[in-house]
């Protein structure tokens, strides 16, 4: 069934509540209330509850939307010139960025059940099992890691930067054994 097409200011409202739901969400992660979400976006609270059933269904909306542009840029990196280069970076940057949301460092890290599980965490599972393959074959990247290592490493990265975030250099430990040895 297709999803109705809303007014104008209908889809201005949902975006103003998506933007200000990922900058509080980033802060408190889910223990942020709805209300709080409604204010910052400058909406009443029925306006959130009209689009979103709940405060998962926000969250989860929210962190999926981010995770999808994750999956895009790691399709684009695909014809990228150096794959191994292009990995690399792109790995640094989704801990990076992640690291700095807490919403999005929990679904990456699977601790909200969210983050994975439905369409775009698939699509970005498939587009960085892809990039790895890529720089594997380039002979950039050590062969005896999947898919499922990598989101480990990166659920680990994030834990890290996260308990740790002055230890930097556990990042580039990371990424250094990624690399296929000379």
């Amino acid at each position: 069934m297709d999803k109705p097409v809303l007014r104008a200011d209908a889809r201005r409202n949902r975006a103003k509540v998506l933007a200000a739901a990922e900058e509080a969400f980033a802060v408190d992660g889910l223990a942020v209330p709805l209300d709080e979400i409604a204010r910052i976006a400058g909406v009443g609270a029925g306006t959130v509850y009209r689009h979103f059933p709940s405060k998962e269904a926000l969250f989860q909306a929210v962190v999926l939307d981010r995770i999808e542009q994750f999956a895009q840029e790691a399709r684009v990196l695909l014809g990228a010139d150096d794959p191994g280069e292009a990995f690399f970076d792109f790995f640094r940057r989704v801990v990076k960025q992640a690291s700095l949301n807490r919403a999005l460092c929990d679904a990456l890290a699977e601790t909200t059940g969210l983050g994975f599980k439905a369409g775009a965490g698939t699509d970005f599972r498939a587009a960085l099992q892809a990039l790895l393959m890529r720089a594997q074959a380039a002979g950039a990247v050590r062969e005896d890691i999947d898919g499922d290592d990598l989101r480990a490493l990166i659920a680990g990265c994030l834990a890290a930067e996260r308990y740790s975030p002055e230890s930097r250099y556990l990042v580039r430990v990371v990424v250094d054994g990624l690399r296929k040895a000379s």
